[in-house]
């Protein structure tokens, strides 16, 4: 039994051509182009923009955030790509997991779907800190349940992720309603922000553009600093160009989870079209408010004053638009709100992949009869991401959520190429142009700003996968439906 061996490629059209709604015993398609890309932006949109413009800026990059936003907005657009490609040609619930499965074997499919688990878990939790934290803000709540610091138990987060869970699991019809509602708030906030921002934005800010790099301060080196300055011996330094690439690194995280919408193959009505027109209409629309809000931003205030908790909220009140402020908590709320729902839909379908392979128990992928969703392992992914968020501060591993999504990026990357030598025949609705230099290229832009991240996150990343690779071993290497022979022949 190898752990390179792969899932045939009819086995998994078969898998997510079974319909719920005909009474089998897949998921139930209902969503189309507009709903997914309403899931799209309501996961993307978010955390990112609320606050990691302010940090990034006062800290790495000055006004050049903005170009690290668009450098960061490209490379997931060259990744968004390959994902079209396979999403539209292999519709499933499973994404990445997937497609790996199908291409480079299984080792590597659990390896990537024990990595997209850790970054939606991580990263909902993230945010619903952030959601409780705001809503404190906006109503005044107290901050002993509902506040960063001085909590024992942020009872505001758990709540949040309860609610969002039973939302999950009651069906993906009204997730998509409830998603594409929020999003509807935000967007027209972001487009606010920009318009009304650049009345108040001053060229003398926006000066020098790219601030000159300057010696790291004492808690930037050591492990704090990025793996490319630890590799060849650089002067750990902030600011300069090399401060725009770190940022663009960390903002990344602002674009991750656009690839849960590839995650809703198995639900969507005409997958081999509206996948491919989600996934991209989210990218070009995330990327052009992310870049619009980022400049208005650091050219209203000036970069060594920005306020690294909320940016853009504080931005108006330096310019005495208080009013503004209030609109921008909300738009926080709505917004942060979503990105937690679409968490927690995806990370239940790439539970719900991964346990259908018996790789983990195969009992927890069980569907509902009524509502169609996998809800058994909605159930437990919920429940664990109300205890993170609960308990543990989670605000300083936004990083650890962008390592996970870049590797994520990069194995798919490379599957697109894989599959075309494998599988020429299979019929590609959408094709990634230039391949395979373009895979490629998407697949090392990921790379290099994995190796901008800090050595700190690196090794905690490690240490998950370690973790996964125990579980693996210990469970899913033998329990398998490939290695128990339950599914097809491996070779078929």
């Amino acid at each position: 039994m190898s752990v390179l061996r792969t899932k045939p490629i009819k086995d998994v059209i078969a898998q997510g051509e079974a319909d719920g709604e005909d009474g089998g015993l897949g998921l139930k398609r209902r969503l189309g182009a507009r709903d997914l890309t309403g899931f799209g932006i309501g996961i993307v949109i978010g955390t990112g923009i609320f606050t990691l413009t302010g940090i990034e800026a006062r800290d790495s990059a000055g006004p050049g955030v903005v170009i690290s936003f668009a450098i960061a907005g490209v490379v997931a657009l060259l990744a968004a790509l390959c994902y079209a490609e396979l999403a539209s040609s292999v519709p499933t619930a499973g994404s990445a997991y997937t497609y790996a499965y199908a291409t480079m074997g299984e080792i590597v499919a659990w390896i990537i779907g024990w990595d997209l688990l850790l970054e939606f878990a991580l990263g909902a939790a993230v945010v619903a800190r952030g959601w409780s934290g705001y809503l404190a803000e906006l109503l005044g709540l107290p901050t002993a349940w509902f506040g960063e610091e001085g909590s024992i138990v942020n009872v505001g987060a758990i709540a949040v992720v309860l609610l969002l869970g039973v939302v999950a699991i009651v069906g993906i019809r009204e997730s998509a309603r409830v998603t594409n509602l929020l999003v509807l708030v935000k967007v027209a906030i972001c487009v606010f922000i920009v318009v009304a921002g650049l009345f108040f934005v001053k060229a003398a800010n926006l000066t020098p553009f790219i601030p000159p790099a300057e010696p790291a301060g004492a808690g930037d080196d050591g492990i704090k600093q990025p793996v490319t300055q630890a590799l060849f011996g650089l002067e750990p330094s902030v600011f300069g160009f090399v401060g725009v690439l770190s940022a663009a690194a960390v903002v990344f995280f602002a674009y991750t989870g656009f690839e849960a919408v590839a995650n809703l193959g198995e639900e969507t009505r005409r997958p081999k079209r509206d996948l491919t027109l989600g996934l991209l209409g989210t990218l070009l629309i995330s990327t052009v408010l992310y870049i619009g809000v980022s400049l208005v931003v650091v050219g209203m205030v000036p970069y060594t004053e920005i306020d690294r908790g909320a940016p853009i909220a504080s931005a108006f009140n330096a310019v005495g638009a208080e009013w503004a402020g209030i609109l921008v908590s909300i738009a926080a709320v709505a917004g942060l709100t979503s990105v937690i729902l679409v968490d927690l839909v995806a990370m239940g379908r790439i539970g719900f992949a991964i346990s259908r392979d018996g790789l983990i128990p195969p009992s927890v992928a069980k569907v509902h009869p009524r509502w169609g969703t996998p809800y058994r392992i909605s159930a437990v992914m919920t429940v664990a991401v109300a205890l993170l968020a609960g308990f543990l501060p989670l605000s300083a591993l936004a990083d650890l959520v962008s390592i996970g999504a870049l590797c994520a990026f990069v194995l798919v990357s490379v599957a697109v190429p894989i599959l075309r030598r494998k599988r020429p025949d299979l019929e590609r609705p959408f094709r990634v142009p230039f391949s395979p230099v373009l895979p490629i290229v998407s697949a090392l832009a990921c790379f290099y700003l994995m190796l901008n991240l800090s050595v700190e996150t690196w090794i905690r990343f490690l240490i998950w996968m370690v973790l996964g690779g125990l579980i693996y071993f210990g469970y899913g290497y033998r329990r398998n439906r490939l290695a128990r022979k339950e599914g097809p022949p491996v070779n078929a």
